[in-house]
């Protein structure tokens, strides 16, 4: 039987693969076969399937979204949802059915053994479908050309709140939209947005007003990922070059700035006691910072590209008696097996030149042990 999984931050990988990290054995370890992915089964959504983090369901690009137990470390279910065009942009639970988003903004409410399943259309060009950890029938959405929206599931006929661009710009022309993220802040009703416009926006939907009651800007790239800091009070963002910042949600000012990525930022996520951040993106590291310092903990490389990540909301880490993991699913063979069938491939370009330069240097030699003949001297 195998060992109970309980590491601290699990990754999606675009090759397929769900890895787990343990921080204290600073161990990665697979726990998908590599011999049996495709490029459908790209992870594009993750989230915890109960709140005692012992399962995670795990969407694919095929519309597939697998479920692994954590006490068996493996998989034990899956369940066909496809419906609408494009990825899943979102993924939750919810009376103990399958929310799920793609990209058309088919938003669906699957239930096993149900017929009538529950299904919203909410625009198209989605990027984002995040639910309220606090009210879980509460949903948010948005994406390109396609506003802020947020959704109650009980009632789901019409948006219970429905953001509003902003006014035209000094030029009168209109104020692009294009959501990439957003996130629910805590013990509040508001909920925070990131754009391809490095923007980042407040909403309150208790005041009359439907346009952003604050706006922060973050860089000049695109903004890909945000996560809420443990207190409600400020929000990590990262874009599109790797920069991550801490903005304070009050004054909407620039706190910290957190280094050491070096591509795009795919995911954040706060912890929700610690005041520590975990990252990932197309750098393929998975990186924990603290909040406290902006000291970079933890930088753990897993070879593929990462698309996003969960991180445990356990905390003493270092005080936990975890069982041994199984010394066999150490190895990442991700990329071992991908090397192994590799052909060698030879320059022949960069061989004749070798030569070239090796009879080139011959004849040198040659011309230079050639006694020089004499000059005859001419009469006088």
């Amino acid at each position: 039987m195998a060992a109970p999984a309980r590491n601290h931050v699990w990754v999606g990988t675009e090759t397929g693969i769900l890895k787990g990290i343990d921080l204290v054995k600073k161990q990665a370890i697979n726990y998908t076969e590599v011999s049996s992915l495709d490029k459908g089964q790209q992870v594009n959504v993750m989230c915890f399937g109960d709140p005692q983090e012992s399962e995670i369901l795990v969407g694919s690009q095929d519309g597939i979204v697998k479920v692994f137990n954590c006490e068996k470390s493996k998989f034990t279910d899956f369940h066909e949802c496809r419906g609408g065009e494009g990825v899943f942009r979102g993924l939750g639970i919810v009376d103990n059915g399958i929310i799920t988003c793609v990209e058309s903004g088919l938003l669906k409410v699957w239930r096993e053994g149900s017929s009538e399943n529950l299904e919203v259309q909410v625009g198209p060009g989605v990027a984002k479908m995040r639910q309220c950890d606090a009210q879980r029938n509460k949903v948010g959405t948005g994406g390109k050309e396609n506003d802020l929206k947020i959704w109650d599931l009980q009632r789901a006929e019409e948006p219970i709140f429905k953001a509003k661009n902003l006014r035209n710009d000094w030029l009168d022309l209109r104020v692009p939209v294009w959501i990439r993220d957003l996130d629910f802040i805590p013990e509040t009703d508001k909920i925070v947005t990131c754009t391809s416009y490095h923007q980042v926006r407040v909403y309150d939907p208790n005041t009359p007003q439907r346009r952003p009651v604050l706006e922060a800007l973050f860089g000049e790239d695109p903004l890909t990922a945000l996560s809420i800091t443990p207190d409600g009070r400020s929000v990590v963002v990262g874009n599109s070059h790797g920069y991550m910042g801490v903005i304070d949600l009050r004054k909407g000012r620039l706190l910290c700035s957190l280094k050491g990525s070096a591509g795009s930022v795919r995911s954040i996520q706060c912890h929700k006691s610690m005041p520590v951040v975990a990252s990932c993106g197309l750098d393929r590291f998975m990186r924990l910072h603290s909040l406290n310092d902006k000291e970079l903990l933890h930088k753990v490389y897993l070879k593929s590209r990462l698309n996003c990540l969960l991180l445990t909301s356990r905390d003493k880490w270092e005080e936990e008696e975890l069982t041994p993991l199984p010394t066999e699913d150490v190895k990442d063979e991700e990329d071992d097996e991908v090397w192994a069938n590799l052909e060698t491939v030879i320059d022949k370009t960069s061989t004749k030149k070798q030569e070239g330069k090796r009879g080139s240097a011959a004849e040198i030699i040659g011309t230079a042990n050639t006694p020089k003949k004499k000059k005859k001297k001419k009469g006088v």
